[in-house]
């Protein structure tokens, strides 16, 4: 694969992931750090992406440089939450834990009880 085969499948994969989290153009790249017309050139690919900036596009979405790089893989059912939640701090952690545990919750208590 050719360098611009590559900003081509990496950009789009960004903009996927973008997307997929609900952030627009100008706000994700508030995020990053990077100006909104760089980021829609990375993401159609004219023009690539420094290590640095590839870094913090997949902290801000909680992806990993692999989806970026190579694109969707099939996976087991719970595996990008799994992969999100390892990213995050262990405060953020604990946060996300207790809050999925309320839902968790709230879903069970929705459930009829058998008579």
């Amino acid at each position: 694969m050719d360098k611009k085969n590559i900003n081509q499948t990496v950009g789009a994969n960004i903009k996927r992931e973008r997307e997929r989290a609900g952030y627009t153009q100008e706000r994700f790249s508030e995020l990053i750090g990077m100006g909104p017309k760089s980021l829609s050139a990375v993401e159609r690919g004219t023009v690539g992406i420094s290590l640095s900036a590839l870094r913090r596009v997949c902290t801000v979405l909680s992806v990993s440089g692999d989806a970026l790089l190579f694109g969707e893989t099939p996976k087991h059912r719970g595996t990008e939450l799994m992969d999100k939640l390892d990213r995050l701090g262990p405060k953020e952690y604990e946060i996300a834990n207790t809050i999925l545990h309320k839902v968790l919750e709230a879903f069970a208590l929705g459930k009829e009880l058998p008579r």
